[in-house]
């Protein structure tokens, strides 16, 4: 995908996120998130979009240290300015990724093509797994479109898990496949004691393959939704292992 797209759909991933929250009200579990509510949510989701704005306005070249991360991110409104907060912060972040330059130089954390495409994807991304989580905090199903899970499928798979691929150690080596039922696109997760080694394209044999539509697959792989109306094929406790251990966490 094309940085315009990944800032088009940040936009209106963002969008969705508000209403979303309005529809729930800031009270209300959030069941993707145990432990957290829909204030929790927003507030994580409008925090991560000024942290990454500051990079981006400010082409930083280096990770803030905690004192400019509390400026940049400002205090943390009431609850009655919460949504306008967080609908600020997703303009600003929209505005400035629109505004910067191709050759943008700043710091980063994932693999990626340029900087500027970096948080274009990251922050949509971002915004999109997080706006599911308000989605099952009203019960109401989310989807993406199917370019869109694809390449969210690979940075979860190629990106994340290339730098943190130790989580998924096991005893006994296992290969996880995931096959995109409805585009030419699929990867491989060999798993064993030391951790994961993903790469793309399938297996001559795999322990357990996991298929269906890319965004169904997109939302599986992010634990935002279950497997059972999905192809799954071989051992089950592959899956599982997967569903376990990889997990993406604010530190």
């Amino acid at each position: 995908m094309e940085i315009g797209q990944h800032i088009d759909a940040l936009e209106r991933a963002g969008l969705d996120f508000v209403d979303a929250a309005e529809k729930a009200g800031l009270d209300a579990a959030v069941p993707t998130c145990p432990d957290w509510t829909v204030r929790d949510l927003v507030q994580h989701v409008g925090y991560v979009h000024r942290w990454a704005t500051a990079y981006i306005r400010d082409a930083r070249p280096a990770v803030l240290t905690d004192d400019e991360e509390e400026g940049a991110v400002g205090p943390m409104p009431a609850d009655p300015d919460l949504v306008p907060w967080f609908q600020a912060g997703h303009v600003a972040l929209v505005d400035q990724l629109r505004a910067a330059p191709t050759d943008l130089t700043c710091w980063h954390f994932l693999p990626a093509d340029s900087p500027l495409s970096f948080w274009a994807r990251r922050q949509a991304h971002e915004t999109i797994i997080h706006r599911a989580d308000l989605h099952a905090a009203v019960g109401q199903p989310d989807s993406v479109a199917r370019d869109l899970g694809v390449d969210g499928i690979d940075e979860l798979l190629m990106a994340f898990y290339a730098t943190r691929g130790r989580r998924l150690r096991c005893d006994e080596p296992a290969v996880l496949a995931v096959d995109a039922a409805d585009a030419p696109h699929s990867w491989t997760v060999r798993m064993g004691p030391t951790g994961a080694e993903i790469t793309r394209g399938t297996p001559t044999t795999a322990d357990c393959t996991l298929r269906g539509p890319a965004s169904d697959l997109y939302l599986a792989l992010w634990n935002r939704r279950t497997t059972t109306d999905l192809h799954v094929h071989g051992d089950p406790a592959v899956l599982a292992l997967w569903r376990d251990r990889a997990t993406i966490r604010w530190t």
